[in-house]
């Protein structure tokens, strides 16, 4: 019995931590070998239907002892979408409607869900995240998780607007729904500047290689990424490529994602003072 015990919270652990009695069962581990467990400590169980280690992460246990999954920014940072620095943190579940009250300090959304949780339930569908992301956060932060789950998720605009959804800022977050961005950084710029009425794209393809986005036919503007662009080697390359549009005809203005993060204001004089100079318009 101790090998099987042994066995069964070296399972729990590979399985991330924490895992369902049903899952357990089909993996072969029976009832006794599980209550054995439990009694001696190398593994909790969790409101009867959840199995833990040590190694479970926080967000995934408070969401099993209150009866319910992670939704919102915390299902979106645990599928690995881009974040807006100042979305705060906390844990947010979706409760059932008539459910009890959750037993930790969460932010609670009772709802139905648009479609079935994965697996045994402890993180939101794809669509039920975004539908919370909508009503929770600022509209702009709400475009721009929505836009990275796009993105990560690898679904398309036209499969995103097909949903039902069921409030007016979801269907809004879904009409402006983009795959064109390649961070979160560039959707942030994309919405600020698409007020201006300017023709403007994201991931034209200059000179073999895709530009973050081109206002008019002629003006390039680049964000570099706090990740993406931080190596010496991948800065040499950007430069490189900025003096090629440049000997093409084109106007390049580079920003960095401090830049467009805490000084907009400087970012949008810049750009707004290259559209007046013409530089968006061709030769």
């Amino acid at each position: 019995m101790a090998r099987d015990v042994d066995r069964l919270a070296g399972w729990v652990r590979d399985a991330g931590g924490i895992a369902h009695r049903r899952a357990a069962e089909n993996a072969g581990f029976g009832v006794a070998v599980r209550r054995a467990a439990v009694r001696c400590g190398a593994v909790e169980r969790v409101r009867c239907d959840w199995l833990a280690t040590d190694s479970a992460p926080a967000d995934l246990l408070t969401a099993a002892r209150n009866a319910g999954s992670l939704t919102c920014v915390s299902a979106a940072r645990h599928r690995g979408w881009w974040m807006p620095e100042d979305v705060p943190d906390g844990i947010h579940l979706r409760l059932e409607p008539h459910g009890a009250s959750p037993i930790s300090d969460v932010t609670a959304h009772w709802t139905e869900r648009i479609a079935p949780a994965p697996g045994f339930g402890l993180i939101e569908s794809v669509e039920d995240t975004l539908a919370h992301l909508a009503v929770c956060l600022p509209p702009e932060n709400a475009q721009v998780v929505w836009n990275s789950a796009l993105q990560t998720e690898q679904i398309t605009p036209e499969a995103i607007r097909r949903v039902r959804w069921r409030s007016e800022r979801a269907r809004m977050c879904a009409e402006h729904a983009s795959d064109q961005s390649d961070s979160g950084l560039e959707t942030i710029v994309a919405i600020r500047l698409s007020v201006w009425g300017v023709p403007m794209r994201q991931q034209v393809v200059l000179l073999g290689r895709p530009v973050d986005l081109l206002i008019g036919e002629r003006l390039v503007v680049q964000i570099d990424g706090f990740a993406h662009h931080s190596s010496s080697s991948q800065r040499s390359k950007d430069v490189a490529f900025d003096a090629q549009l440049v000997l093409n005809g084109y106007t390049v203005l580079r920003f960095t994602y401090t830049q467009v993060l805490h000084d907009w204001d400087t970012v949008e004089r810049t750009i707004a003072r290259a559209i007046a100079a013409g530089a968006h318009r061709a030769a």
